[in-house]
């Protein structure tokens, strides 16, 4: 097998230092051919971070202390700044690249290291600058954002309080304006209201976005976000009283702490008032006349956030992929009969079965993060604002993020358990990798919300389509919520109903392997599924008049509802992906990598597709059989196909595979 050398050579962002110099890695063609495509769009952020990013620099000793893992991403953070990175999707007016898809890019790369590094870049160039950015005015721009982007001004994002983190809508902290001094006076009315989990309160952050109702006269305009001074010279300012939470599951490195506010006041212009503030003469003024319009309007212009961290999840998904399949062609255990040496790991049919398709898999939840980057930066940098887009973008990213960590966190804990006794090992990465990445589940959203606000998105477009949905069957999925998101279902890729009618024409016998048969399979699925839902809710409609009994009572299907939309949009992104890659050797390498994907989701399915007669019996013994002979073929290229997953070996810190 030919192979490619890649030199990492020093490709400088900036004057202000030089860039590392990281290894060179020795990669086969198609390893390399694999990683063009998995790269997507963005590849030349991420073929730069791999030239410049330096693995002894940023994989964290496991061992480190608290105080010592947050001095060590405390630096390194400063040093990643002192080169450039955090100044992506920030105007350039204040010195930023304006680049929304490749903030996303960039934290995916640093994503490949330690994940207390990538959360406390998140939390302060996405979380906190990203408001700042995208909820502010150009004087909030002009003032803030210079100091955000060379990290002079460490900051953090005050939003979940002890009572209330899902539902944004509800959070007691008040923002209250106070006509005779022109100031906004921010408080905590109650412990509930004590922001907390907040990442950089704990040490480190001097200014904080803090999310609280913006009371006016005697009017209450809902949630709005000032910017508070937090601390000076490393002490508290008057009125704040700052925690910190101590030890977690993970994430060592981060400061996670809380935030209480004692009638603190700050200037009226700290309100960052671009969707809505109080004008110079004492009233309140926005664009957008609806409230709910207007809290969603505010939260979806955060959806960066939401995006990267599925986009953190599936990378991590990788990684552990990466580390248990290198181990698993190394490690041999027990003899078999006419064989010299003991068995390698991944000949066995058992350990195949349990990591291959959970690589098609991570391959597939790649592609559809790459396609939600680019809407992200399609919708968001466009002249003037698609409503509808922003919204199909918003639900879309929900369910994203959701099906993207929870993966993650079953294959990081497969990938521990297919190393044995060396996967439990701190110095072989997984065990980190696996506390780290655990918070993505609940961070930005817990996935269990925002699977429900996926399916309350296709219910309404449901709504649109056949018209005669009850509005009572509406507000059960989202009491807070707003009636409107759209998600188109109809396929409108040319190359996706091409496929789909051209396996309408074929028998059964021949479509086993056949893309348009695939293809059919999920949306037959995605469309019974939110049918009957929609018919399920009806029915409880005319039972009840209390939309949370109809609510809690569907929320099952709900839940199956959202899924089954997911991985039909992770199937249609796969199968784009494929059609764009120009490599003959990989392009038949994702061929049966997505194969892999769809056989193994139809077979952890073939329950839901006995019952409702989509496939029978001996179709169901038949994808089985397809899909050991798939794990075997793959097998072959095994390491090329790790290759393509974006991880050199010396990235990964896994003393095991030295």
């Amino acid at each position: 097998m030919s192979t490619t050398t890649t030199q990492h050579t020093p490709d400088v962002r900036t004057s202000q230092a030089p860039a590392s110099t990281a290894p060179a890695e020795q990669v086969s063609d198609l390893g390399a051919a694999l990683r063009h495509a998995i790269d997507g769009p963005r590849r030349e952020i991420r073929e730069t971070a791999r030239r410049e990013l330096d693995p002894a620099e940023l994989l964290r000793d496991p061992g480190l202390s608290i105080p010592e893992a947050r001095r060590w991403v405390r630096d390194r953070l400063q040093g990643l700044a002192d080169r450039g990175y955090g100044g992506r999707g920030y105007p350039t007016t204040v010195g930023g690249q304006a680049d929304l898809g490749g903030t996303v890019a960039e934290f995916e790369m640093l994503a490949h290291f330690d994940l207390s590094l990538v959360v406390k870049s998140g939390v302060h160039f996405g979380l906190f600058g990203g408001a700042v950015s995208s909820l502010g005015s150009d004087r909030h721009h002009q003032e803030f954002l210079p100091g955000v982007i060379s990290l002079a001004t460490p900051g953090c994002f005050a939003m979940t309080e002890i009572g209330h983190g899902s539902d944004v809508a509800a959070l007691e902290t008040t923002l209250t304006y106070d006509p005779e001094t022109d100031e906004i006076v921010v408080h905590s009315p109650t412990e509930n209201a004590t922001k907390t989990y907040i990442g950089g309160a704990a040490e480190d952050a001097v200014l904080a976005v803090v999310f609280g109702q913006l009371v006016v006269g005697e009017e209450n305009h809902g949630v709005h976000a000032a910017i508070v001074p937090v601390r000076e010279d490393g002490r508290a300012l008057p009125g704040i009283t700052i925690g910190d939470n101590g030890v977690k599951g993970g994430l060592a490195g981060v400061d996670n702490g809380t935030l209480r506010f004692d009638q603190v006041r700050v200037p009226r212009s700290m309100l960052l008032d671009r969707y809505g503030g109080v004008t110079d003469d004492g009233t309140y003024a926005s664009s957008i006349d609806s409230p709910n319009r207007r809290f969603f309007t505010m939260l979806g212009a955060l959806v960066r956030g939401r995006i990267c961290v599925g986009g953190a999840s599936t990378v991590s998904a990788r990684k552990a992929l990466s580390i248990a399949t290198r181990y698993a062609v190394q490690r041999r255990q027990f003899d078999a009969p006419g064989r010299d040496e003991e068995v390698l790991l991944l000949d066995y049919l058992a350990h195949q079965r349990k990591l291959l398709p959970a690589i098609a898999t991570a391959y597939a939840l790649t592609f559809a993060q790459n396609t939600l980057t680019e809407r992200l930066a399609e919708v968001q940098e466009a002249p003037e604002r698609d409503l509808a887009a922003q919204r199909e973008l918003e639900t879309r990213a929900a369910g994203l993020k959701a099906v993207s960590t929870a993966f993650a966190n079953e294959t990081i804990q497969l990938c521990r358990e297919a190393c044995g006794g060396a996967g439990y090992m701190a110095e072989n990465g997984l065990t980190v990798l696996r506390q780290d990445a655990d918070v993505f589940a609940t961070f930005e959203g817990d996935n269990t919300v925002l699977l429900q606000l996926l399916a309350k998105g296709l219910l309404t477009n449901y709504k649109e389509m056949v018209g005669d949905l009850d509005m009572l069957g509406m507000v059960q999925f989202a009491v807070r919520s707003f009636g409107g998101s759209v998600i188109a279902r109809t396929v409108a890729n040319p190359l996706i109903e091409r496929l789909i009618q051209a396996a309408s024409r074929r028998s059964e016998d021949e479509t086993l392997l056949d893309r348009g048969w695939h293809l059919t399979m999920f949306e037959s699925r995605e469309s019974h599924v939110l049918e009957s839902l929609a018919l399920r809710i009806q029915a409880l409609a005319k039972e009840t008049d209390d939309p949370f009994v109809a609510f809690n009572t569907t929320q099952d299907h709900v839940l199956l509802a959202a899924r089954t939309h997911m991985d039909r949009v992770v199937l249609e992104a796969f199968v784009a992906a494929i059609d764009a890659c120009e490599d003959e050797a990989a392009r038949a390498t994702l061929d049966r990598l997505c194969d892999l994907y769809v056989l193994s989701n139809l077979e952890a399915d073939s329950g839901w597709f006995l019952r409702h007669q989509r496939m029978s019996a001996g179709r169901a013994k038949a994808v089985t059989r397809a899909i050991n002979e798939l794990c075997g073929q793959l097998r072959e290229d095994v390491i090329p196909i790790v290759e393509g997953m974006g991880f050199p070996q010396s990235w990964l810190g896994s003393a095991m595979l030295r």
